[in-house]
Parts: C-alpha cells; structure tokens; sequence
C-alpha cells in the first residue's frame, strides 16, 4: 500500500506541477488557487490511504496545449473601408477637375449637387485618411512599445522611411523626368519656382507653403500637399509622445490641436483658399482626434450596444457632411471650418467600432477593401492614370456618353497600378529596409524590457492589443 500511495502522490504532484505551470493568472489567484489545490492535495492523500486507487498517468508534455500567440496579422476592415472611400472620393474628384477644366459639362443642372456628394468631395477624402492616420500610428506605436513614454524615435522614423521613402523618391524620379517631356499637364512652372523648387518642397516637407505661396502645382506634385502635412505629423509625433505623455499631457496637446483647426480653416488663412485647405494646423485636427480615439479604444472597452451606436452615429455625421451640405448649404458648419472636424469625428466613432469588434466585410467589399489596403499606392500613382485615360477621353471626341465609362476605367486603372507598384515595389522594400536596420533578433520597434516588466510601464506584452497592420 505504501508503495501505491507512494506512486499515486507523485503522479498527483506532477499532475499540480503541469496545471500551475498552465496556469496565467495574476499572483493573488496563483496563492488563492495554490491554497485550494494544497487542501484538494491532503484530501485526496486521505483518501488513498483508506481506499487506494490508481491515477491516470499525467499527460506527456508534448501533448500540453500551448497559447497561440496574438494574431498580429489581422487588419481592420472597418479602417480599410474608410480608406477605400477616401481614396475613391480623390480619384474621383480628380477626374471631375479635369473635365471642369476641359469645360466639359456632363451633368444637368438639377443633378449637380447630388453629383457634386459624389465626384468633388477630394478634401474631404483627405481628411478621413488623416484622422485614420492618427489612429493607426497610435494604436501601432501603443502596441508595439506598451506605453507612449516608452517609444523610441529611431525605431519609429525608420519605420516611416521604409513604408514612405522608397515609393516617393521613385515617384519624385519619374516626375522630374517627365518634367522635361515638356507635355504640359507634367511641366513644373517658373511662377512656381520650377522643378528644383518643387523637389526641395517634396524634400522638406512643404509642398503646401510652396503652392499657398505661388500658386497650384501640377496636379502629380499638387497631391503631394497631405504627404507634407502627415510627415510633420510623423516628424513631431515620437517627441511630443515621449516627452509629454509621462505626465499625461498628450492628450490635452491634442485637444488643443482639434480646436484650433477650424480657426486654421478660416481665420488663420486670411483669405488664402489654398492655404485653407492646406494648411499643417488645418489637418492636424483630424490627426489627433485620430490619435484621441486610439488611446480611448486602449483604456476603454465598450459594449455591444455603445459599438452600434457609434457606428451608426459615425456614419450619419460622414453623410451629413458628404452629401447634406450639397443638398443644403449650411453657414454654420461650412464657414466655421466645422465640417472638417465633423467628418474626421464620424471616421474616429466608425474606427472604436472596428477595432473593438474585430468587424469583417462582406465579400461584396472585397475591391473597396483592396483599395484601402493599397491606399497609399493609389495615392501617388493615381494622377498618372487620371492623365492617361482623360488624354484618351479627349483623343475620341469627349463624347459625353463616355463620361461614366471614363469614371470607372480610371478607378479600375488606379486601383491596378497601386496593387502593383504595393506587390512589387513598395511592400518588398518596406520588409528589406526593416530586416536591414534591425539587428541580432531584435526587430524595429520592438516591446524593451528592464529586468522582468517593460520599463516604466505595469504592462507585459501580453496585455498589449494586437497591431493593426493596416498601417505597418
């Protein structure tokens, strides 16, 4: 009998051994679970002293169950929907300014305002992708080092230059190049201070002071304008959050940046109408209410029904100000400067609901979806496409017929070329630069540790929320 209940005990012991090892809880629970197992392991030693039983084996540990790790490779449809819109509402404005241009005429007086909801809402696209901007910059950098105050900026501006610089210095290539074609759609003007002007620009972040100060670009350089706003934001965003995220200042720096970006709309421009819709102030709103909404889905979890919510009120304010003010002009909203705010909050709202539900679009999304996934392709390849097929339009008599088939073959043109250029171009540069400045197994951007916890941060890794590889 002493040998069985010898055996039995072991087995037992390894059998507890096995569980606590399992087990991931905090270390109040560890004591409380250890207390309820060492009075189950008593217990069950007076039973076999009475009436000894043999025990099952303890499962060989190659057949424990292990935690999967998070899955760091799920991407927010409810994000890349939004981009998708925001790309299509650029594309589409940009074909309608071509054919305004060319004095075409292609939409009966009483369909105006609809159509205008539809094909001249460009700013507007731009300002849902800088709030998305906010948002996913945040949540990455949330992810990727725990806490604000423990980012480093050398890991995140490299992060940057690998995702933006490749693509952009290409582009900057083939522009100049075909600025020398001397085709006039392509040709950098000497009122704009020509093609070393606009290089320096591109270079330096202020593509947008260049053309408030001398006057609209070519439109291959013009789009150009959100990529100088978006890298100050970049540029800043690492020091503002390092420095002043320790004493919870962020989020009051961002809230100033929120009101102060209607007043940037309109007083601050002083009547400059590019300046207006430009200006570094002007977008910076919509980036930190972007940045606001990742940190309250970081400390916030909400319910079902507060996720509907937000959805469906996130939705109403991007129609309102989508459609609504064509419909019916506003001077409230439209000459406060507001309606940029509203939209950039109905992107925000739309953004909690995405992230925390994990939501997944239907099938019949799949081309919107693709097209967020390759926004920022689309983006600075679009103009290309846009010239292209509208020299086409024209070569054929602009048969107005053809304009809707025009609309279409463009977005199918420019969704095309950005899934290239992502697939073979970008998005293998992106992977090698990163592989190339990291080093031993440390990656870029990857979680530090002091000693047995993230340094100054109660947080480990596993409680940190899954990256959202829509921006990556």
């Amino acid at each position: 009998m002493v040998g069985i209940l010898k055996r039995d005990t072991v087995a037992y012991r390894r059998e507890l051994r096995i569980a606590l090892l399992a087990c991931r809880c905090n270390s109040a629970h560890r004591r409380n679970s250890g207390a309820e197992l060492t009075h189950q392991s008593g217990a069950t030693l007076n039973c076999a002293m009475m009436a000894p039983q043999t025990l099952a084996p303890a499962p060989p540990a190659a057949s424990l169950p292990t935690q999967k790790p998070p899955n760091n490779s799920n991407r927010l449809d409810g994000v890349d929907v939004l981009r998708g819109l925001a790309i299509l509402f650029v594309v589409l404005n940009h074909v309608h300014m071509r054919l305004a241009i060319a004095h075409i005429s292609y939409a009966a007086n009483i369909s105006k305002p609809l159509i205008g909801s539809v094909v001249w809402n460009g700013q507007f696209g731009v300002q849902i992708f800088f709030a998305v901007s906010g948002f996913l910059i945040t949540s990455t950098a949330l992810r990727r080092w725990g806490v604000l105050s423990n980012i480093s900026p050398r890991d995140f501006y490299l992060l940057r230059i690998a995702r933006i610089a490749p693509l952009l210095l290409v582009l900057l290539a083939v522009m100049t190049a075909l600025h020398y074609t001397n085709i006039s759609p392509l040709v950098v003007s000497q009122k704009t201070g020509g093609i070393g002007r606009a290089l320096l620009a591109a270079l330096t972040l202020h593509v947008n002071v260049l053309q408030a100060q001398r006057g609209w670009l070519p439109a291959n350089w013009g789009v150009l304008w959100s990529l100088s706003v978006e890298e100050m934001f970049y540029l800043f965003f690492p020091l503002v959050a390092l420095f002043f995220s320790r004493r919870n200042f962020f989020p009051a720096i961002l809230l100033c940046f929120v009101a102060l970006g209607p007043f940037a709309r309109t007083i601050f421009a002083r009547g400059n109408d590019i300046w207006s819709e430009q200006s570094y102030l002007g977008g910076m709103d919509a980036i930190a209410l972007g940045c606001l909404t990742a940190l309250l889905v970081r400390h916030v979890r909400f319910s079902p029904t507060a996720l509907r919510a937000f959805t469906v009120a996130g939705a109403a304010l991007i129609v309102s100000i989508l459609v609504g003010l064509r419909l019916t002009y506003v001077p409230l909203i439209t000459n406060s400067g507001l309606d940029m705010t509203i939209i950039a909050l109905g992107t925000c709202m739309i953004a909690i609901a995405a992230a925390q539900t994990q939501w997944k679009g239907p099938r019949l999304l799949a081309p919107l979806l693709q097209l967020g996934q390759r926004s920022y392709e689309v983006y600075l390849t679009h103009m290309f496409v846009v010239f292209g097929f509208f020299a086409i339009f024209v070569k054929y008599g602009s048969p107005l017929r053809a304009v809707p088939l025009l609309f279409v073959a463009t977005i199918v043109g420019a969704a095309a070329a950005g899934d290239i250029v992502a697939r073979f171009f970008s998005e293998p540069f992106n992977r090698m630069l990163r592989e190339h400045w990291s080093y031993g197994s440390r990656q870029l951007g990857s979680f530090e540790f002091s000693g047995s916890s993230p340094q100054n941060s109660e947080l480990g890794p596993e409680h940190i929320p899954a990256t959202y590889r829509n921006v990556s």
